[in-house]
């Protein structure tokens, strides 16, 4: 595995000469943006771990034309700062030609315009705000927008229990991607003709949730619905069902995440989550990915595990293309850039996800979405059932 993982830190390296050729000596750089520290890091990890598999997989079948891709990690840790001084990093000292992330949309409306300018292509992996690929002409995105996957968990708890009718939401209020989710939970709570009771606020850094909890309680809610991170909204999760709510739960894609189990154990049992990537999806690819997955972590690959491995996967395959044509080692940097940027867009793939494409901005194209049910099985070791369409 050819991984090389750098510092994170302001950067303050000059930008290559527009004549300047890339040095692959050491492989292919593909800068690698996740959380690995701070309250993001339960979802940034799952990241970190498809990327790796992705490093062992596609080097395993020569890189790109016989030159390794190598996989420059930078921790955006869990604010705006960090994913900005990672991208300088990346762009400006690691000299990428492209990257993947960052963690969270939050970050990414900060970090990813520093990319625009620097014309360096970049693929969000995990981040399902409105308005990402907007950001600019470089910035694409492999993880399907929450408008398109939320509303399919609000269908399924309906299925399951015909007799909802009063809905409770909660979301936090300081995180760009879940105050965009919640929009969209709501929405879709008033589609289906249900009755939105109360709406409850807190912040990603927040423990206690008793207020909000039985603010919604004292209102008989037979549905709640949670927009937060895996920290906090697995406490909220289970601060709602120690105080005795027996109904249906529906967690954002912050949820979506083994990591929750040990933050609510036994109570994360049942937490409805719409997903974007099946393990079981049948195609060869992603049979291949996932068991590369189970032998190496024990267990089924997640969502965002399945996500970074595809942007790295469009990576590789849109150098390949290109080096097809163009000799990429032998192409000044910025120009590798911006055509692999129009590679990337143009390209069709066949990965984990089922096949995609992206829109001329960048939006990915994607067909199937799932949803499944948190099932507990003892202590925090749990599995995500998925549900029969």
């Amino acid at each position: 595995m050819v991984v090389a993982i750098a510092a994170c830190g302001q950067n303050t390296a000059q930008p290559i000469a527009s004549d300047a050729l890339p040095d692959f000596k050491q492989g292919v750089p593909i800068g690698i943006a996740f959380s690995q520290t701070s309250n993001m890091a339960l979802l940034g990890q799952e990241s970190v771990n498809g990327a790796k598999i992705a490093d062992t997989y596609f080097n395993g079948k020569g890189g790109v034309d016989g030159m390794l891709v190598k996989l420059i990690f930078q921790d955006v840790g869990g604010d705006e700062v960090g994913a900005i001084n990672a991208f300088q990093t990346l762009i400006n000292k690691e000299k990428v030609v492209g990257i993947v992330g960052p963690s969270s949309s939050q970050q990414a409306f900060s970090a990813d315009p520093i990319a625009e300018r620097a014309k360096v292509p970049t693929i969000g992996a995990s981040n399902t705000a409105k308005g990402i690929p907007q950001i600019g002409e470089y910035i694409a995105r492999v993880s399907a927008p929450i408008s398109v996957v939320a509303p399919t968990a609000v269908k399924a708890a309906i299925k399951i229990d015909p007799q909802i009718r009063r809905v409770a939401v909660f979301y936090a209020q300081n995180d760009a991607f879940t105050t965009s989710e919640t929009e969209i939970f709501q929405a879709a709570v008033k589609a289906n003709g249900l009755e939105l009771v109360t709406v409850q606020k807190f912040q990603t850094s927040d423990t206690d949730f008793q207020a909000q909890a039985s603010n919604a309680l004292n209102l008989n809610p037979n549905l709640m619905i949670i927009s937060g991170l895996a920290a906090d909204g697995g406490n909220l999760v289970r601060q709602i069902r120690e105080l005795g709510y027996k109904g249906l739960i529906i967690g954002g894609n912050g949820l979506n995440t083994s990591n929750i189990f040990a933050v609510c154990k036994a109570l994360c049992d049942r937490l409805l989550i719409a997903q974007a990537y099946s393990p079981g999806f049948p195609s060869d690819i992603n049979q291949t990915f996932r068991t590369l997955y189970q032998n190496q972590y024990k267990k089924d690959p997640p969502q965002f595990s399945a996500q970074a491995f595809t942007a790295i996967q469009v990576f590789v395959e849109a150098l390949q293309e290109l080096n097809r044509t163009h000799k990429i080692a032998q192409m000044p940097l910025p120009e590798l850039r911006r055509l692999l940027n129009q590679q990337i867009l143009a390209g069709k793939y066949n990965t984990p996800l089922g096949e995609i494409g992206f829109t001329p901005e960048g939006e990915i194209v994607q067909k199937s979405f799932y949803v499944a049910q948190i099932k507990m099985e003892s202590g925090d070791r749990g599995k995500f059932v998925f549900l029969a369409e």
